[in-house]
């Protein structure tokens, strides 16, 4: 396989509750003014990724994923995930509240949709002043407690509101209840998986004037009915150096605030990497080839890289591994 930092067109979904954000604020190429997400990097049938720059330009990630799997993905993530791409990557922006919803364990997933669950982690990478996400219950509840504020419709007075602001992070186990407010752009990281339980939708209407589709049922048995405080990620923003945000079974990520060149070596890791720029502008580098990268891009460098040159004055990334 040729080795070089790769580059894969924006899938831009059109959403309800979609704004401007995309557009105006990390220059996707959009004419729409209800665009709420830019998949950056996928697998999900029907929404696969293509490689847009350099020799391989043209190729679906799923095709490069079947000629090289142990070069992109590196053995270790082929022995687990065979020859799938197991996280999604996004840029989500809310013009208006997103729908209260909850995502299903492996177990569950698998059992009912022959898929992986979804466990996901959020960046705030811009936010409206009293922005918020909902995340979790504000008290211990119970499935009878749920059911009965589904039935007398109030269930919002049992939810937890983070009023957020840039730089927040939030880890998303299944099972959490969980919605993105009004006001706010933000990164993604999540298991590959589209199953979603919706039960909330503040009664709103699709375009159609049709009530979306809620899963009142499927969710009962997917809910952790627990207050929980295990969703605020801190982590430390020392400069020019890897700061580990979260670290679980299906993705790691770090946090780098550069200001200067560095070199990071590779050859231990047997997965490939991702950075989403957040801030700032890098350029990426490896095997002397080079991919500049700004605020709202994505760059995926393939597992066989011995190491990454990031050449930055400044510049703000996630770095994505299993």
């Amino acid at each position: 396989m040729k080795l070089y930092p790769l580059k894969f067109t924006p899938i831009l979904k059109e959403r309800l509750w979609g704004g401007t954000k995309l557009r105006d604020v990390l220059q996707k190429s959009i004419t729409s003014d209800i665009t709420g997400e830019s998949w950056e990097l996928s697998t999900v049938e029907g929404d696969v990724s293509v490689l847009a720059n350099g020799e391989l330009a043209g190729i679906s990630l799923q095709e490069l994923i079947h000629k090289y799997p142990n070069e992109l993905l590196g053995k270790n993530v082929v022995q687990r995930f065979g020859n799938d791409f197991p996280i999604l990557i996004k840029f989500i922006d809310a013009k208006q509240d997103l729908s209260i919803q909850l995502h299903p364990n492996d177990e569950l997933a698998k059992r009912r949709h022959n898929s992986f669950g979804k466990t996901e982690m959020w960046y705030i990478m811009d936010a409206d002043p009293n922005a918020n996400l909902i995340v979790g219950f504000n008290t211990d509840v119970t499935k009878e407690v749920y059911q009965k504020s589904l039935e007398e419709n109030t269930l919002l007075e049992l939810l937890n509101y983070e009023t957020v602001t840039e730089g927040d992070t939030f880890f998303i186990n299944t099972g959490k209840i969980h919605a993105i407010g009004a006001g706010v752009l933000l990164a993604e990281i999540q298991q590959t998986s589209d199953v979603t339980y919706r039960i909330f939708d503040f009664n709103r209407k699709d375009k159609n004037g049709n009530l979306r589709e809620l899963h009142t049922e499927m969710a009962l048995d997917a809910i952790d009915y627990a207050k929980k405080d295990d969703f605020k990620v801190t982590y430390s923003t020392t400069q020019d150096t890897c700061n580990s945000m979260v670290s679980c079974p299906y993705f790691k990520t770090d946090f780098l605030t550069l200001t200067k060149t560095i070199t990071l070596d590779l050859t231990a890791r047997d997965s490939f990497t991702i950075y989403m720029c957040v801030g700032g502008e890098a350029t990426v580098v490896i095997e002397n080839e080079a991919v500049a990268i700004r605020k709202g891009e994505t760059v995926l460098i393939p597992a066989a890289a011995a190491k990454v040159s990031l050449q930055t004055l400044g510049a703000k990334l996630l770095e994505v591994t299993i």
